[in-house]
């Protein structure tokens, strides 16, 4: 590259090639580094999605958008710290989160289309063509989302998946001593895609270092969760709560 380019780029006045990146690597003799940068590169326009934005298409071509990605990944790695996770999720609790979302983002769209959408993610994983590794904190066992039956019926299915063979559901009771502490909710796809969302928008990230570093934190995630009978004394404590309530 000539010295006036480098001076461009270096100045944040033109952007790097996808050629500069590997000329500059291998003269630097930082070859290993090609792929992470090139990865960074590709995806930096498309890391971060407004909320507002992606949602003017409306709730339902959202979830007809990600469809394809649920049906080619082959392992789905999820960790939610106050909602159940998307692909657990039952109609009624769904609808009451999609509720939520419209009438804070001021949206219009059709509920009944919206609901229909997003239970594309409860029928992959009914379907059996793909593996579950989900992670919960407790709390979420205790947000209420929706009416107390909404929630003891979400519940009871939580009971059922967790005895699928393709779902390993761990809870992270509360009152745990942490070696690592909640964080946003992530959901890896294979080891290609990295989804997380936020207040504002959603992340998404496709480079291998990153990946690398949200895997690492879902291991120690997992380290913290109890799983089989123990998860699901876990399950029907926050049951028995809600069936205390006289208002349903």
């Amino acid at each position: 590259m000539r010295d006036s380019k480098i001076s461009r780029i270096e100045l944040g006045r033109q952007n790097p090639t996808e050629n500069d990146i590997r000329i500059w690597c291998r003269a630097c003799d930082a070859e290993d580094q090609i792929p992470e940068l090139i990865a960074a590169h590709r995806q930096i326009d498309e890391m971060w999605e407004e909320h507002r934005q992606t949602l003017r298409a409306g709730l339902k071509q959202q979830s007809e958008r990600i469809k394809p990605l649920y049906e080619r990944t082959k392992l789905i790695r999820a960790y939610e710290p106050q909602t159940i996770p998307g692909f657990l999720q039952r109609p009624g609790y769904t609808r009451a989160v999609i509720e939520d979302v419209s009438r804070f983002h001021g949206l219009t769209d059709d509920i009944d289309q919206a609901v229909e959408g997003r239970l594309n993610r409860l029928r992959v994983l009914e379907s059996g063509t793909c593996m579950f590794s989900l992670v919960v904190e407790a709390g979420a066992l205790y947000a209420q989302r929706g009416s107390v039956a909404v929630m003891l019926d979400q519940l009871d299915y939580l009971e059922r998946a967790a005895a699928f063979a393709n779902v390993a559901l761990g809870v992270i009771p509360l009152g745990r001593l942490r070696t690592i502490w909640p964080g946003e909710g992530f959901y890896v796809y294979d080891e290609a895609l990295v989804r997380s969302e936020h207040w504002t928008g959603g992340y998404r990230t496709k480079r291998p270092g990153e990946i690398e570093t949200y895997l690492r934190i879902f291991k120690l995630l997992q380290s913290q969760a109890v799983y089989g009978e123990t998860a699901r004394a876990e399950i029907d404590a926050a049951r028995r709560l809600l069936q205390s309530r006289e208002i349903f």
